[in-house]
């Protein structure tokens, strides 16, 4: 019987110490010197590696960079829109796969705005849309740059709008057309650039990249905004308050719906920091069953330099498009340990069909063929 009472002590005693030892742990430590918000769960993309290095374009056209692309397909052919960093500043190009692995650049497909227009410095980023007869693009323009030999596109980034003749142009610029600007005391102050457009009902949605700057605050604040309209020649509406928080340092847009769970998955890189300098350090997804309404608290981390093959630390802006029964995601960086805007290619990583709603025993999404 002592025996036993002397045994029973000695696991209340454990007991307690393990409680103690519970309240005395340190607090997770925030990821974010800012307190900015962290993705915690995990939709693990697999890295396949560059596929379209900087460099070798027509007319020198993408010698400084290759990075912010837009892909799409039409009867079997992928195009894909990526700035071009060239010797005069950046420009939306273009190159065409068969297979999404092997590229055949094509040039500029937009050319820079006159002195004093809004696309003077950088006619970038350009976002298509089919409307069944009609080619649309809405392109980020800006009026400044940073100083040669990067040119790198500086605020504002306004979206400005062209028409196709064809899928490979030429692109006439509609300068009459001013879909929406940036606006004072808004969450859109800053910028107000292009993003990925979807019929809905009776209207189009435009998932709109936004910035503002709140006092207190020594960096920007950065997320997304839903623009509508029902004429893609004419104006938008702004939702008066953003899709997700400003906190959520967000930028860009690229969508999927899920038919098997009616789930709308929206990818977007995630602006981080680092002993004060801020790069985009990972791609987000954020889900959803109704387009208009999104729970910041919803998302997860695709891809970062954990799951990246070559790029340790930065991670750029995401495309998805469906081929076959995966999901191609294509982003851009710079390699290495490098936080550059500059000499950056074009990568592509894989997620398997249907996605999945990730939860905390998601884990790390299973091995692809």
């Amino acid at each position: 019987m002592a025996l036993q009472n002397h045994k029973g002590l000695l696991i209340s005693l454990l007991r307690i110490s393990t409680i103690l030892l519970a309240f005395n742990q340190p607090a997770k430590a925030q990821k974010y010197s800012d307190g900015r918000p962290e993705a915690h769960l995990r939709m693990d993309a697999r890295d396949f590696g560059i596929i379209l290095r900087y460099g070798d374009g027509p007319d020198q056209c993408d010698m400084l960079g290759a990075r912010d692309v837009w892909v799409f397909e039409v009867d079997g052919t992928y195009y894909m829109h990526y700035d071009a960093a060239g010797p005069e500043g950046w420009l939306s190009s273009l190159a065409v796969s068969k297979d999404l692995v092997n590229w055949e650049k094509r040039g500029p497909i937009l050319d820079f705005g006159k002195k004093g227009e809004d696309d003077a410095a950088g006619a970038c980023y350009g976002v298509t849309f089919y409307d069944g007869k009609v080619w649309h693009m809405f392109y980020l323009g800006t009026p400044n740059a940073s100083a040669p030999p990067d040119l790198v596109p500086s605020f504002p980034y306004l979206t400005m709008k062209a028409k196709g003749i064809g899928l490979e142009g030429p692109w006439i610029k509609q300068k009459d057309v001013v879909p929406f600007r940036t606006k004072p005391e808004t969450y859109y102050s800053l910028t107000a650039s292009p993003g990925h457009i979807i019929r809905n009902d009776d209207e189009y949605l435009q998932f709109f990249s936004s910035t503002t700057r709140i006092p207190e605050n020594q960096y920007v604040q950065r997320t997304l905004g839903l623009a509508r309209t029902t004429d893609l020649d004419g104006s938008w509406d702004v939702d008066p308050k953003p899709l997700l928080p400003v906190e959520e340092q967000i930028e860009n847009s690229s969508l999927y719906y899920e038919e098997s769970n009616k789930t709308w998955f929206l990818f977007t890189n995630h602006i981080g920091m680092e002993d004060g300098r801020e790069f985009t350090d990972a791609i987000w997804v954020y889900w959803s069953n109704d387009l208009n309404q999104w729970d910041p608290r919803n998302k997860a981390i695709v891809l970062d330099g954990k799951n990246c093959t070559w790029s340790e630390k930065c991670i750029g802006l995401p495309s998805v498009v469906k081929a076959g029964e995966r999901l191609a995601l294509f982003y851009d960086a710079p390699g290495g340990n490098s936080i550059s805007h500059m000499k950056r290619h074009v990568g592509l990583a894989w997620l398997e069909l249907p996605l999945i709603v990730p939860g905390p025993d998601h884990g790390k999404m299973k091995d692809l063929p």
